[in-house]
């Protein structure tokens, strides 16, 4: 029996068939969905894709949409240029493709935040067309059944694995399989404690035979992140309301609502002075908060100060706003409804408001 029909075989007793984005299939609902699924695990992103689903339907009401508002839906989800690429592609959806969502592999690849494996896995799902596909599940599976060793992100092994990707993929049945192998990756063949010992693909899994599933796939070389220091401030005027300020399109949080930033080195009254014209009455420093990203940890020491009298002497068109945030129903999995924003705020930032406005009596 072939990799393929076991795989079906297995998927039509075990596979997941009844994730939202497979009911009423569309190209639009599926492209949403595997953007969402980029780097995140489907128990997290399915209430996100319904919230996301229920405010923009199709594609016109996503290209239509201010960005802030797109942002805010995604706040939480992480890797933040993801939805800033969304609204880019429904808009080149609008503009060059009338506003139906395109059915050429050419056409969706050409989308931003759309790569190989992402236009294949659409179009396979939502069309049912032949195209292989090689997101993280798949690689592992791969890497795992043909013993292939050496880091996935090295040229020559990710040519291997498409090659063996393209090689499995079979005539017919291109939703289900392409679902298949996902699933298996993600439930059966996972990154650690796999269970081999059901998996349909065992019997001719060379990892499986070799005794080598815990060396593959080969993992990334390490190294060592570096960290970077910043001060965040919560400058809070008389009314209880913070200061955000709009994050610039690209970087960290790009287009995000955050707290102002400021060097440690500098003192709090001197820096608010000079760039924000507001004279502080008091400041407290918080215990540091870490975050870390792929590429580095970003050590945060929240401030909280209290200003004098700031009127509209910070406010910049549509780059700062003075937020006060709603004082009831607080609650870690509303925190969105809590903070009562329309705006996108990156999980660190969303964590303090709401711990500073829960410490408020």
């Amino acid at each position: 029996m072939t990799f393929s029909k076991k795989l079906l075989n297995w998927y039509a007793q075990h596979g997941r068939k009844n994730l939202p984005w497979q009911k009423n299939r569309t190209a639009y609902g599926v492209w949403v969905s595997e953007i969402m699924l980029q780097q995140t695990q489907v128990v997290t992103v399915i209430p996100y894709f319904e919230k996301f689903m229920l405010s923009f339907p199709d594609v016109l009401a996503l290209a239509n949409a201010h960005e802030d508002d797109v942002l805010h839906h995604w706040s939480g989800l992480g890797y933040y240029a993801r939805a800033r690429n969304l609204h880019r592609a429904a808009q080149q959806v609008r503009d060059e493709h009338n506003g139906v969502f395109p059915l050429s592999f050419d056409d969706v690849l050409a989308l931003p935040g759309v790569g190989q494996s992402t236009a294949g896995a659409i179009l396979a799902q939502a069309e049912g067309q032949r195209h292989a596909i090689l997101d993280g599940n798949v690689k592992r599976v791969l890497a795992r059944f043909h013993a292939v060793h050496g880091w996935s992100g090295q040229k020559k092994v990710q040519d291997q694995l498409w090659v063996f990707a393209e090689s499995h993929t079979p005539k017919k049945q291109l939703a289900d399989y392409t679902q298949a192998i996902m699933d298996l990756g993600a439930t059966l063949c996972k990154r650690s404690k796999p269970d081999c010992e059901v998996c349909p693909l065992n019997a001719q899994c060379v990892a499986f035979a070799t005794e080598q599933v815990a060396l593959l796939p080969t993992p990334k070389p390490r190294k060592t992140l570096p960290v970077k220091s910043v001060r965040m401030l919560l400058l809070r005027n008389d009314s209880q309301q913070i200061l955000l300020e709009k994050r610039p399109p690209t970087g960290i949080w790009g287009g995000l609502w955050s707290l102002p930033e400021m060097p440690l080195s500098d003192k709090v009254t001197d820096w608010c002075s000079e760039h924000y014209q507001l004279e502080i009455n008091t400041s407290e420093e918080l215990p540091v908060v870490r975050h870390t990203f792929s590429h580095f940890h970003l050590d945060i020491t929240p401030c909280i100060a209290d200003v004098n009298n700031p009127g509209q002497s910070v406010m910049e068109a549509e780059r700062r706003v003075w937020y006060k945030a709603c004082q009831s129903n607080r609650s870690k999995q509303n925190s969105e409804q809590t903070m009562g924003l329309s705006l996108g705020l990156a999980t660190p930032v969303s964590n303090l408001l709401n711990r500073i406005y829960e410490e408020k009596p």
